[in-house]
């Protein structure tokens, strides 16, 4: 990894692709679209490209950022398109209660359980989560970048970066989650075994595979971001309790494991296997 003094010269070097991308976007996108917005999310971009770049992989640092810029300012539509502010903000509180509800009950939390946390009816908190499972924009595979695909044979040595990483971190996720949580992961994504098949095996109801599943794509989803897009990640608090501490132990070994691993390490990751995970992250 570079020192901070070079990483800060690549981002003042680089700078301009962020304008350039954002022109380029912002023909292709609805009219309340705000430049600002792209501009932000593909500057954020670039600091993220500069923090995780390694010139050792043979890819020059432009087109290694113009990879990443790209695909943030697609995440930034993909987010303006599904949901307002006000919508974010109640999937993130939903995410927060489940989590700290979990903590407390020791299982996944009822969805009237939910509702009463939050002070609303059940309807509203299956709301929140369709809004949250929602992706209405459809770019073309140019803009969308490594976003596409996590197993595409045909990609530019920089996107393969950039697809490759996020695959070493997704695989390690898988690996450190929890052995019931890497069960239902496996049996569902990579075996595509019947959820009866999985409920009998770990004695619970099919009801609860569900709920595991949930709660494991949650944890494969936070711990990506918080080494790969950190302003996504939950924000910890000043005293974390006691599921929040082993929800940041997870995050910190999966991070251990991503950058020990090795591409040969991923081969079981690889495929219609490594789609259907990332799809469903």
């Amino acid at each position: 990894m570079l020192e901070q003094r070079d990483r800060n010269e690549l981002i003042e070097e680089h700078l301009a692709l962020v304008g350039y991308h954002v022109s380029e976007m912002i023909r292709r996108v609805p009219t309340h679209v705000q430049r600002e917005d792209l501009a932000a999310a593909g500057s954020l971009a670039l600091v993220q490209a500069a923090r995780s770049y390694d010139a050792s992989l043979g890819v020059p640092f432009a087109r290694y950022a113009s990879t990443r810029i790209r695909g943030g300012i697609v995440d930034e539509l993909r987010a303006m398109d599904w949901a307002t502010r006000g919508t974010r903000r109640r999937a993130r509180h939903l995410g927060e209660l489940n989590e700290k509800l979990t903590g407390q009950l020791g299982r996944a939390p009822r969805p009237g359980e939910l509702a009463d946390a939050m002070g609303v009816d059940v309807s509203e908190v299956r709301s929140i989560r369709g809004d949250a499972g929602r992706n209405l924009l459809s770019l073309d595979a140019d803009a969308a970048g490594a976003a596409a695909t996590v197993s595409d044979k045909a990609l530019s040595p920089e996107d393969r970066v950039v697809v490759d990483e996020r695959l070493r971190y997704l695989t390690a996720g898988v690996g450190e989650l929890p052995a019931k949580l890497r069960v239902v992961v496996e049996g569902l994504f990579f075996h595509e075994r019947p959820v009866a098949d999985i409920a009998e095996e770990l004695g619970v109801t099919q009801s609860r595979i569900s709920q595991l599943r949930t709660q494991a794509l949650e944890m494969l989803r936070d711990a990506m971001n918080s080494s790969l897009e950190p302003d996504l990640a939950p924000v910890a608090s000043a005293a974390p309790g006691v599921a929040e501490k082993r929800r940041l132990a997870y995050y910190a070994a999966v991070a251990e494991r991503a950058t020990s691993m090795t591409a040969r390490s991923v081969t079981t990751m690889a495929g219609t296997a490594a789609d259907r995970v990332a799809e469903a992250v």
